[in-house]
């Protein structure tokens, strides 16, 4: 019996431990880290960031998701890191270096003016859907879904190209800890939803 107390002594504890991390990471956050350069100069490739779950996805919010089955060209437990431009029925236009949601020009303080044009283009989302060849053709974006796009436009592989994120493959809101980065890339990744 002394022995059995002893065993669990030790058992327990790391039991306890390891439903705690199953449920903080299941239900709370997580960090994860960046990888590649298409949210710069917000999060730089490697960059570690924490993960809120319940936080509800705002236009402008910085998402990470699932992006097996989004982009045909993800692998299994690839996760993508973007920011949210359109939110279910919202219809998306890029003109001339501007997003506009709804007919209303997006602020895009966030990125120079460089980011915003070079490599953004013209289109709508019934242009590049039809450009792409993406299932759901409408003009707005579909009910249970967000419209996507990476800060660095111009080496962003995002919505442009593969359409839609689903609501159910959303992990979480990304912000940047206090010790990270520069209070202005704080600002603009965990600041700018609205």
């Amino acid at each position: 019996m002394k022995m059995l107390r002893n065993i669990l002594s030790w058992v327990v504890p790391i039991v306890v431990a390891a439903v705690l991390v199953l449920l903080v990471r299941t239900y709370g956050v997580e960090v994860v880290k960046v990888s590649g350069g298409s949210m710069e100069p917000n999060l730089a490739d490697t960059e570690r960031m924490i993960v809120v779950k319940p936080l509800s996805v705002k236009r402008l919010s910085v998402i990470v998701f699932d992006a097996y089955g989004e982009d045909p060209n993800a692998a299994k437990n690839t996760n993508y890191v973007k920011r949210v431009i359109g939110m279910p029925g919202d219809k998306v236009v890029s003109k001339n270096g501007y997003i506009y949601v709804n007919n209303k020009k997006v602020n895009q303080s966030f990125i120079s003016k460089a980011e915003r044009t070079t490599g953004t283009g013209n289109w709508t989302l019934s242009s590049l859907a039809k450009a792409h060849n993406w299932s759901y053709k409408g003009n707005a974006v579909p009910k249970g879904h967000y419209f996507v796009l990476g800060d660095h436009r111009s080496i962003s592989e995002d919505g442009r190209a593969w359409g839609y994120v689903d609501a159910d493959k959303i992990m979480g809101v990304v912000k940047v800890p206090f010790w990270q980065g520069t209070k202005e890339h704080r600002v603009n990744v965990n600041g700018m939803a609205s």
